[in-house]
């Protein structure tokens, strides 16, 4: 068995496509169906079904696609490591973020980054802290950087604290709010809000706000990025409470600061398994003590 082999077996599943598949793995496709058929025939069983027009899995193929990509990670880390042995990052990193995130300048890093080691592959996401979270434990992202409410803590990774924040309210320009200087969240309570999806940790530190002010509130519009609410609140949808540090990257709304605001940490976080050159390194670059 081979590891070419294993990478097109993945590239078809992810493609659901033989010709799709080979053009990734830049090889012809007859080539791909042939080592394919091959590592079928070892295998004993045949590891995708299809027809004149769809490709999928069978159950062979599904139990066997897991280990086929934690061979292929295996082997880039080991080649990794190896290059790191004579000074060489290379490999990849993949880097999560929740999508107001602002205690780093991630993209600022990311180019920093690409200019010194070059050679590494490098995929963004953007996702829930908690989410996040789970994907680095299970090693699927390599760092992240979340937020959570003042009384929680990354749990199952290795973190390290970056900053604290306060929210501040987040108005449309015409807003009848928009000319206050400070409001507090029993003012905010009668108002429309637009938020982030109900039980995520970005939305539980609004929600547990207000609930400790014995307040309730309407929201609204459930969207999942800042950006998007943002949009919405410009558009006179509703009003939302949103990181002071992240706030000035806003354009077409009026923040306003809220006296008895909600509070967040922002985290960077990585394995507890372990990390790979390139993770040091991004670490390392972004400013990360006591690696």
């Amino acid at each position: 068995m081979e590891l070419q082999q294993m990478r097109y077996v993945v590239a078809v599943a992810e493609t659901n496509s033989f010709t799709r598949a080979a053009e990734r793995c830049l090889v012809v496709q007859s080539a791909l169906s042939h080592q394919i058929a091959r590592l079928e025939r070892e295998l004993g069983a045949r590891l995708f079904d299809r027809t004149s027009r769809r490709v999928r899995l069978t159950p062979a193929g599904a139990a066997f696609l897991p280990t086929a990509r934690q061979c292929l990670e295996a082997a880039e880390r080991a080649a990794a490591e190896v290059a790191a042995a004579v000074g060489e990052v290379r490999g990849r990193l993949a880097v999560g973020l929740i999508s107001t995130a602002a205690a780093v300048d991630i993209p600022g890093a990311l180019r920093d980054f690409r200019q010194r080691y070059p050679q590494v592959r490098i995929s963004l996401r953007v996702s829930p802290s908690e989410e996040l979270i789970e994907r680095v434990e299970q090693g699927a992202i390599d760092v992240a950087f979340c937020g959570l409410p003042t009384a929680a803590w990354p749990r199952g990774v290795d973190a390290r604290e970056l900053a604290r924040d306060r929210y501040v309210a987040v108005v449309a320009p015409d807003h009848p709010l928009a000319e206050e200087p400070v409001v507090d969240l029993r003012r905010l309570s009668s108002e429309v809000f637009v938020d982030l999806p109900a039980n995520t940790a970005g939305r539980a530190q609004s929600d547990q706000a207000f609930a400790a002010a014995g307040l309730s509130r309407d929201v609204a519009f459930e969207v999942t990025t800042a950006y998007l609410i943002a949009r919405l609140v410009g558009h006179g949808l509703g009003v939302a409470v949103l990181p002071a540090a992240y706030a000035p990257q806003l354009t077409g709304v009026t923040t306003i600061e809220v006296s008895d605001a909600p509070a967040r940490v922002e985290y960077v976080i990585w394995s507890r398994a372990g990390r790979t050159p390139a993770a040091t390194a991004f670490l390392t670059l972004v400013g990360v003590p006591g690696l």
